[in-house]
């Protein structure tokens, strides 16, 4: 049973770590894609739902120099306000936000400005930490997206609360998904892991190996692979420094009896735009001046028969630069055969980042089986990693 069903939030503020950090139009800054504030609404209506208030965390970007009116979360509060049907109180400061915390009535909620806006956060500051902590009576962390931060209002918050700290829905959710992968995987078990580095999956594809009977490599960083075997990848992103933990990868893989699955043609370009000129090729003898920027026809064909075959997939980064039409295509039918997997039985999870914008742009959110919210924190857990903001709920 949730720790949160079993919790009287009767008269109590309950401060809810959310991950708003959410895009917004680069014109008018209104929210643009509302998937994570959606997905933090049980939680939040749970409390209120139960005699509770409610004082939301969030951080929102990267700000460099203090507060910026581009990073500020009050950008996000008019589609939560929509979202939950009632009025959000907001507040700037920590002083302003201390006194509303105070005048909250059970069913009330207020957003705190950008986390990040707040010297320490990021630096895990305990004097921070105990700030946030004053604003409630029970921590909840529900910011799965952020969980392998430690960060004040992560990590540092939780400590104020020995007795009264737990996951939120989203969190637990997000948990259960991931082990269900990890720990139990139906047999085949096929991870597609894609993007631009070999760099960025190392720690995961060395984990995975021990995992899964199937691996599928897609991407920029397929040509790095496509390298340490002897290939000619011309202008191909290539990742010298990393030749050598490909090479023992695909030793590996080989000991444990795991199928490593590589692109055998890319739709190559002779300049990284989406207007180059394109030709289809073999991987491993791509001409000087030209470049791999999709997986070619035969790849996914390749590729299709794996994954179709599979019981359980685990999809993290595309096949290739999706967001131009010329090369979208691997990436969409990827996910075209992950979600006829999935109706054909198959368990799916798609791991957060581009994975996920890709299955949204695509229309298939509703044809796999779920759809995480954290792209780098999805990543380290699948790395083997423990995540700070969950520990510190232990």
């Amino acid at each position: 049973m949730s720790q949160m069903k079993s919790y009287s939030f009767q008269g109590k503020r309950a401060v809810i770590r959310v991950d708003f950090n959410v895009p917004l139009h680069k014109e008018t800054l209104e929210v643009q894609d509302d998937k994570r504030i959606k997905a933090a609404l049980p939680t939040i209506n749970w409390v209120l739902n139960h005699g509770g208030s409610v004082v939301l965390l969030s951080h929102f970007g990267r700000p460099k120099n203090g507060p910026e009116d581009r990073f500020s979360l009050r950008h996000v509060l008019v589609r939560l306000q929509e979202l939950l049907g009632v009025s959000v109180a907001f507040s700037l400061t920590l002083e302003e936000g201390f006194l509303k915390s105070k005048e909250l009535n059970a069913g009330d909620i207020m957003l705190m400005e950008n986390v990040r806006f707040f010297k320490g956060e990021t630096e895990n500051n305990s004097t921070l930490s105990a700030e946030f902590a004053k604003l409630g009576d029970c921590f909840i962390n529900d910011a799965f997206g952020s969980a392998h931060r430690a960060h004040s209002s992560t990590t540092g918050i939780a400590s104020f609360f020995p007795n009264d700290r737990m996951m939120g829905f989203l969190m637990e959710e997000e948990l259960n998904n991931a082990q269900r992968v990890l720990s139990n995987p139906s047999s085949p078990f096929t991870a597609i892991i894609g993007g631009a580095k070999v760099s960025d999956k190392m720690l995961i594809i060395e984990n995975l190996v021990s995992i899964a009977s199937d691996i599928i490599i897609g991407g920029g960083m397929a040509y790095t692979f496509a390298q340490a075997m002897g290939g000619q990848i011309g202008n191909s992103l290539v990742e010298e420094d990393r030749l050598d933990n490909v090479k023992t990868i695909l030793s590996q893989a080989n000991q444990k009896g795991v199928r490593l699955h590589l692109p055998v043609d890319s739709v190559i370009a002779d300049s990284f735009s989406a207007d180059a000129s394109t030709q289809i090729t073999s991987s491993h003898h791509i001409p000087k001046g030209w470049m791999g920027l999709d997986i070619g026809p035969n790849s996914i064909d390749d590729f299709k028969k794996v994954i179709l075959s599979s019981k359980t997939v685990l999809w993290n980064g595309p096949m290739g630069v999706f967001e131009w039409e010329p090369f979208s295509r691997g990436t969409r039918d990827i996910a075209l055969a992950v979600a006829e997997a999935t109706s054909l039985g198959a368990y799916s999870l798609i791991g957060g980042g581009d994975s996920a914008s890709a299955i949204a742009q695509f229309a298939l959110v509703d044809k796999v089986s779920y759809v995480s919210t954290g792209g780098g924190a999805l990543l380290e857990l699948f790395e083997g990693k423990e995540l700070p903001g969950i520990k510190a709920l232990d």
